[in-house]
Order: C-alpha cells, then structure tokens, then sequence
C-alpha cells in the first residue's frame, strides 16, 4: 500500500536528518517509526517479553561473527580501558 502525506517542512527535515544520520533512505525510516508505535504503547514488562521482542526485531544473534560473547566483552573492556585499537 502507499500513501501521500503533505508534511510540514519543519518535519520532513527532522525525519530527513534522523535517516540520514541512520543512513537510511526516508521512507524505510518512516516504516520503521510506524512499526514501532506498537511497542511504545505496549513496552515488555518482562524479561522473556524483552528477549522476545528483541529476537523478533533481529538483535539477538545479529553478529554471528562473535562466537564467545564473554570473551567479546573481556577484549572491549581491555580495550577500553587501556586505550588499545585493533
């Protein structure tokens, strides 16, 4: 379905910038602000809520590069704290 909104300029130039900072193009950042109205209306109240929701939005197992999360977050950290770049 498609749909012609006449925004305000004042609008579409926050949502313009707001993509563009997200690399996106408008109307997919447009899409993705509408989808999630449903969870601001309606937040996780628990934590299997939560991790539900976030394996329905693909952040759970988004980096399947990182095959030792523990292990991860101990080299960040080192990082992190001894100011060392890869």
């Amino acid at each position: 379905m498609s749909i012609n909104l006449d925004l305000p300029p004042e609008l579409e130039n926050q949502l313009f910038t707001e993509a563009s900072r997200l690399n996106l193009p408008l109307s997919e950042y447009i899409l993705r602000i509408l989808s999630v109205r449903q969870v601001l209306a309606n937040p996780p109240k628990t934590g299997a809520e939560l991790v539900a929701y976030w394996q329905s939005e693909g952040v759970i197992n988004s980096r399947p590069d990182i095959t030792d999360s523990q292990a991860y977050a101990r080299k960040l950290r080192h990082q992190t704290q001894t100011r060392e770049r890869e």
